[in-house]
């Protein structure tokens, strides 16, 4: 497992939307666990998923549609790459492939990539969304109904990941107002 937060921390310096909003950190860190849940049943580069939960929505400029931010988030990993982590070239197209593609593909071949892809789009509930197996890899959409049915719940509930204090060292508590924590439904 790679150490995310000296990572999350340098990309928070310069990240142009509240960390709490609904492409913020907690969307990072609930597309972390639904890729960490995946890449348990489906052989996948742990690294690239990790990192791609990270990068994938690290430079939006906007809540609204940002077409180019997949990409932006893209040359910011390559910049980073040898100084905060290190992948092998392969490793690191295939992560430069899963942000820049996030928004406009719906599937791809490599399985790293497609669980990147599927990490997120099981987050969509955060929005009200509901999840379309049409945009699903076939592995994620036909054999893993159970994780689609924890991450959306997750995702609806606007869970808070206790990882985001615990591991990255950031404070949550002023975000909590209406999303669950821990676990547990927050008290309104």
């Amino acid at each position: 497992m790679l150490d995310l937060k000296p990572i999350i921390h340098e990309i928070l310096k310069g990240y142009s939307l509240p960390p709490q909003n609904v492409h913020g950190v907690a969307h990072w860190a609930r597309v972390l666990e639904n890729g960490l849940r995946l890449a348990e049943a489906i052989r996948v580069n742990v690294e690239v998923v990790q990192l791609f939960a990270v990068f994938h929505d690290c430079q939006r400029l906007t809540v609204r549609t940002d077409h180019l931010h997949g990409l932006r988030g893209a040359k910011l990993a390559a910049k980073l790459r040898g100084k905060l982590f290190d992948l092998n070239d392969d490793d690191f197209d295939l992560l430069f492939v899963a942000c820049s593609g996030h928004m406009d593909r719906r599937t791809d071949e490599d399985p790293t990539v497609q669980t990147c892809w599927d990490a997120d789009r099981l987050d969509l509930g955060r929005m009200g969304a509901e999840i379309n197996a049409f945009w699903l890899g076939e592995a994620t959409a036909n054999k893993h109904l159970e994780i689609i049915g924890w991450a959306d719940g997750r995702a609806r509930n606007r869970v808070i990941p206790d990882l985001i204090e615990r591991d990255w060292g950031i404070a949550t508590e002023r975000w909590k107002k209406g999303a669950v924590a821990s676990g547990r439904r927050k008290p309104r």
